[in-house]
C-alpha cells in the first residue's frame, strides 16, 4: 500500500535569495541545511506575522497539526544552522 499523496501547500511569501549563510565564508566550505518553501512559509506566518498555527494552516491550506510538524522541523533546522554556523539553502519543494 502506497502512502497518501502530499497535499499542495499554499505559500505566499517570496524567497529572500537562494541561501542564508555566515559572512566571510564561501558557501562551498559550509555544511548546508535545506529549508523547504513550506517550512519558510510556516516560520513567516507564525513567527514573523504572529499568526496562530490554526490561522497559518488556513492560509497554507493544511491542518493545524501539519503546520505544527512543519514549524517544528523549520525551527530545528534554523537553530541548527545558527548554532553550528551552517548555511540555510532554500529549496522549492520537499523531496
Amino acid at each position: 500500500m502506497s502512502p497518501r499523496p502530499k497535499k499542495k501547500r499554499c505559500c505566499e511569501g517570496n524567497f529572500c535569495g537562494r541561501a542564508f549563510k555566515p559572512t566571510g565564508i564561501s558557501l562551498r566550505e559550509l555544511d548546508r541545511i535545506t529549508l523547504y518553501r513550506d517550512e519558510l512559509e510556516a516560520l513567516r506566518l507564525c513567527d514573523l506575522e504572529g499568526l496562530f498555527q490554526e490561522q497559518a494552516g488556513e492560509r497554507m491550506g493544511v491542518s493545524r497539526g501539519t503546520v505544527q510538524r512543519i514549524l517544528t522541523r523549520a525551527r530545528k533546522k534554523t537553530a541548527q544552522a545558527l548554532v553550528n554556523g551552517s548555511a540555510l539553502v532554500f529549496a522549492d519543494d520537499d523531496q
